[in-house]
């Protein structure tokens, strides 16, 4: 049984014959239904140069989610900081939590959410592409919301007040800095599901009492396509499957089609590639999603899940977090 929290990551996926403006409002739609169902918070990722997502502007799309919806916590999954002066996000994330107290999420990750040289265009240099400053400028962010070291540029908004911050990472460096600083964790495991009890037990070994949290608080995110059949679910999750291996490839597109994406000709390496994708995933009837979200909470004993559906239509997507909630709470 799964006593902890549900959380929703969504990265306003941009399908094929849409536009970008038709993915962000159909994660509007998403964000107020899945507020209805229960779900405690919503976070949209960042991204760049993929044509299939929209969410490249985390902070301007979260004050409007915030706007559309009433009680869900709404944030990043997460802000890059090493594309970003920290003053910027600290003012960004400061006037947020001014205009929405208590409700506002600031995941911060190290990777650039994106290749090379879009990550050279938003920095303008080629100093801080190996995020080595990362720890430095979460440091120099962290201050400008608390005010802990006097500095003589004050972040206004800001300064008192400040979003709940949380580390997010897919390997071990995020996880020990976030326990070293007593911070909250979130992990990709839906990307990187090799790595995630590594990584959950270097937070835990590393956590330090801190002024956010007494102890430990994992969050651990799941690619989760729920439909009513197992058959139905993997048909609705291959065009997901199928945007990935593109990127992977040098060739990202719009998310496809669920037809598209199973007439596509795959080899038998892109097959294998795939399989790997959804290892350790929730893809399935309700009956499967449960057992295997039941399983990845017992071993990785998550205090909240963050799912995640990659899905092509918004009615599909909608559906499958109210399949994934019910078969969780009426277990």
């Amino acid at each position: 049984m799964i006593d902890v929290p549900l959380s929703v990551l969504d990265v306003a996926p941009v399908a094929a014959g849409a536009s970008s403006g038709d993915a962000l409002r159909a994660t509007t739609e998403l964000a107020r239904a899945v507020e209805r169902m229960g779900y405690q918070r919503f976070w949209v990722a960042e991204h760049h140069n993929m044509p299939a997502i929209a969410s490249s502007a985390p902070a301007v799309l979260i004050a409007h989610l915030a706007a559309a919806t009433s009680t869900m916590r709404i944030g990043s999954g997460g802000v890059m900081l090493p594309n970003h002066a920290p003053l910027v996000v600290a003012e960004q994330f400061g006037t947020l939590s001014a205009l929405h107290p208590g409700r506002i999420d600031l995941g911060i990750g190290r990777a650039p959410g994106t290749d090379q040289a879009t990550a050279l265009a938003l920095r303008r240099t080629v100093e801080g592409l190996s995020a080595e400053q990362f720890p430095q400028e979460l440091a120099e962010l962290m201050n400008m919301f608390t005010g802990e070291q006097p500095r003589r540029i004050v972040a206004t908004p800001g300064l008192g007040e400040s979003p709940v911050v949380w580390l997010l990472g897919s390997s071990g460096f995020s996880a020990q800095l976030a326990g070293m600083l007593g911070l909250p964790f979130s992990f990709a495991h839906h990307f990187s599901a090799a790595n995630t009890l590594p990584a959950l037990a270097l937070y835990r070994q590393s956590f330090r009492p801190s002024r956010w949290l007494d102890k430990p608080y994992a969050m651990v995110a799941v690619a989760t396509v729920c439909a009513d059949t197992d058959e139905r679910a993997q048909w609705l999750a291959r065009p997901s499957a199928l945007s990935f291996l593109r990127l992977r490839q040098g060739r990202p597109q719009a998310l496809a089609t669920p037809e598209e994406a199973a007439a596509y000709p795959y080899t038998e390496i892109e097959r294998e590639f795939m399989a790997e994708r959804w290892e350790g995933q929730a893809i399935g009837s309700p009956e499967t999603v449960r057992r295997a979200l039941e399983d990845l909470q017992e071993k990785t004993h998550a205090d909240e899940l963050m799912l995640t559906a990659l899905v092509y239509d918004v009615e599909d997507r909608i559906r499958s977090f109210e399949l994934a909630k019910k078969a969780i709470t009426e277990s």
